[in-house]
């Protein structure tokens, strides 16, 4: 029986190892004949698939959208959070991607098109607003404008508190907060730690939408920071340099003690010396023969 079980559990490992191996040389393939339409050369780790998938409240109300799913690590990792597969929209570009999706995940609705243009896209799609967007495009191998309006796109399919969530192989936002010739959003943004362990290492980066007044607000609350932050790097400076001066007028008298020592230890040196040996003994013999009172 056991032996039985031991060869099911090794047929399992080497099945998945067989599935992670295939799906890396599909990603590679696609890699390869549209690299710019493909984020990486392989599939997202488990790892960066679960801090992106952390993001997403399996509570929310509507639709989790995922844009460019790939081979579906993130998919899965969405499912395991609690997700229901019902409420995936999973858009994808490759027709061979989305067939491999249909088969993986047959309650998600997978739709062929562009992501980028979120409204052609997703038209008559949604039937209510969307509890959040999970996006790995890759968004460096576009322009700022692009990825401005692919936010802003998102935004409006959503709830007033839906996410975006995003990876990149960078460690700073994807989203510039201005660009020229789009209208500035106002969102907050949370980046996740470096997630080491894929392969490059990359984060994760949540964006929120907020109104223009509380954008003014946050706006108003980073400069208050940054002037505490300015004033405490001013103290900071200042302690240093009266430490630094202590030190210095530390050393200065240490310097001149030591320099008082030495001349006092020659002087006595350089008396014992001009005594004459016979007086030196006189004087020793007279301090031996005076009685002690």
């Amino acid at each position: 029986m056991r032996s039985q079980q031991k060869n099911q559990d090794g047929r399992g490992r080497s099945a998945r190892v067989l599935g992670k191996f295939a799906d890396e040389a599909r990603f590679f393939k696609a890699w390869v004949e549209k690299p710019g339409l493909t984020g990486a050369v392989s599939p997202s780790g488990r790892f960066l698939a679960r801090m992106m998938a952390r993001y997403v409240d399996p509570a929310g109300v509507g639709p989790v959208i995922e844009l460019g799913p790939g081979t579906g690590p993130v998919t899965q990792a969405l499912i395991q959070r609690g997700i229901a597969q019902e409420r995936l929209i999973l858009i994808e570009y490759d027709a061979e991607f989305c067939k491999l999706l249909g088969r993986r995940f047959p309650r998600a609705r997978v739709i062929q098109g562009d992501a980028y243009d979120l409204p052609g896209t997703l038209a008559g799609v949604l039937s209510e607003p969307a509890a959040a967007v999970v996006s790995s495009l890759p968004l460096l191998n576009k322009p700022d404008e692009e990825r401005v309006r692919l936010l802003r796109d998102a935004f409006a399919l959503m709830n007033p508190a839906g996410r975006f969530v995003q990876f990149t192989y960078g460690m700073i936002s994807p989203i510039p907060r201005k660009c020229k010739g789009v209208e500035a959003l106002h969102f907050v943004a949370d980046g996740s730690p470096a997630v080491w362990l894929n392969l490059p290492p990359a984060r994760v980066f949540s964006y929120q939408a907020v109104s223009e007044t509380a954008a003014r607000k946050v706006k108003r609350a980073d400069a208050f920071i940054g002037k505490l932050r300015e004033g405490a790097d001013r103290m900071k400076e200042e302690i240093r340099d009266r430490k630094d001066k202590m030190q210095s007028e530390i050393r200065l008298v240490t310097a001149k003690a030591r320099q008082d020592l030495r001349m006092r230890r020659r002087k006595v040196h350089s008396d014992a010396k001009s005594i004459p040996p016979l007086a030196l003994l006189r004087k020793i013999g007279e301090a031996k023969r005076t009685p002690k009172r």
